[in-house]
């Protein structure tokens, strides 16, 4: 039987449960992760490559005779790393760089939707040098809340919704002043707000045929009730009641097949994870954003129910025979809790000593993801610390699953919301 020698690259939770998954395929060879954290150690070799540095990546990629390479995050694809790689003949799943600007550009995407009539938000765009212009549109438009979107990459965090001018005003300084906003901010996108409940459909794609992975539920507010910043993302669950199969169909027809082909008309095929965010509306599903990768934490909740050898697929998705392969969900549900530093997303302290690990049930999983080992212990070394996965039978059995694992886990500002799945719950009870 063929095997492949993979590196997987990047560093958290997701990369974790990607790890994870990989690591139950036969067909897994020498496996290294760059840089990796400590739960990706137990399923193979981390290494400390810096993800920027391609042309170190593909010494090493040679040293070790790497016969596939899996992108993590979104930063190295929206970078043009699947593009650099592919130029040497290395297999990447992934996506190219102009495909990766589904997500790196907000308004690459807005423009690409109304191109391909892909229900979406209304919008305009605005230069940084012109913030005043964008309020004046603003106050034009008088209608609120209104949705401020940094047009580059920001960790999550570039999404203002805001309930009046003064929020506005508020939030388009504090852009000015971030380094890192205003990078991203260098266009601004201010968009309708739409009302309804969100959700995120995974696609996997070889840029001709399609496949849905699976659905799920993000929680961005770091506090309960949504409330709070914007995050990362503090928890998932899978599926979300709000998905239906007659809705997910809607999606396949409306998004997901006239994204993919739009891609391939733009001479850019789709290959790798599409993650699409929807805002289910009364008018129907409508795309709030593009992701180019898994979802963080959505994927530790997607990749337990895939039924799938995940290294099978992401072969056959380089090699272009996606169409041989079906899609194998379980029946159970899954939530993922995310244990969080205190103050994240904003500041928070580090370096504090992760305990309890050994009374955590055999059923749940836990994927680490800013977290660092120092003198033989594990200490927290993100905002995001840990995620903590349940499953069950029900959404409720879960939930209840994980928030009894959350428990055993402790290190010092532990902090975590204590709703997630609230909203599933609310349309099953």
């Amino acid at each position: 039987m063929d095997t492949y020698n993979v590196l997987l690259l990047g560093n958290g939770g997701r990369e974790h449960a990607i790890a994870w998954k990989l690591n139950q395929s036969e067909k897994l060879g020498e496996f290294y992760i760059a840089p990796g954290n400590p739960g990706t150690a137990v399923y193979g070799k981390n290494v400390d490559l810096p993800l920027s540095d391609f042309d170190s990546i593909l010494s090493y990629i040679r040293e070790k005779k790497i016969e596939l390479v899996v992108v993590g995050p979104e930063a190295p694809l929206v970078d043009g790393i699947a593009d650099f790689l592919k130029s040497h003949d290395v297999p990447v799943f992934g996506p190219s760089k102009k495909a990766s600007m589904l997500e790196g550009s907000k308004e690459f995407a807005k423009d690409f939707m109304t191109k391909y009539n892909i229900p979406t938000a209304d919008y305009a765009v605005f230069d940084s040098l012109d913030f005043d212009d964008a309020l004046k549109f603003i106050q034009l438009r008088d209608s609120y809340p209104v949705v401020l979107k940094a047009d580059g990459l920001a960790a999550g965090k570039g999404v203002f919704i805001c309930q009046s001018e003064d929020e506005v005003k508020q939030r388009l300084l504090s852009i000015k002043k971030d380094k890192t906003l205003s990078e991203a901010a260098s266009r601004l996108v201010v968009e309708e707000f739409l009302e309804g409940e969100e959700a995120s459909v995974f696609v996997i794609s070889d840029g001709h045929t399609s496949h849905v992975l699976h659905n799920a539920q993000d929680h961005k507010r770091a506090g309960d009730g949504d409330t709070g910043l914007n995050t990362g993302g503090m928890g998932a669950y899978s599926p979300t009641p709000v998905i239906s199969e007659d809705l997910l169909e809607q999606v396949n027809t409306t998004i997901i097949n006239p994204t993919i082909t739009g891609m391939s008309l733009e001479e850019s095929e789709y290959v790798g994870i599409l993650y699409v965010g929807l805002m289910i509306t009364a008018d129907g599903p409508k795309v709030i954003e593009y992701n180019c990768r898994f979802g963080d934490p959505e994927c530790q909740v997607i990749l337990p129910s895939l039924e799938n050898d995940l290294l099978e697929l992401f072969v056959a998705t380089t090699e272009q025979r996606l169409d041989e392969k079906t899609i194998n969900i379980d029946n159970k549900y899954r939530c993922c809790v995310v244990l969080a530093s205190q103050g994240y997303p904003l500041e928070y302290e580090k370096g504090k000593e992760i305990s309890g690990f050994d009374n955590v049930d055999d059923e749940a999983i836990i994927f680490h993801a800013g977290t660092a080992e120092k003198d033989g212990k594990i200490v927290s070394n993100g905002g995001r610390v840990m995620n903590v996965v349940g499953s069950g039978n029900t959404l409720r059995e879960a939930i209840d699953h994980a928030y009894k694992n959350v428990e055993y886990i402790t290190f010092d500002n532990k902090y975590f919301r204590t709703d997630i799945g609230r909203k599933g719950l609310n349309r099953t009870g």
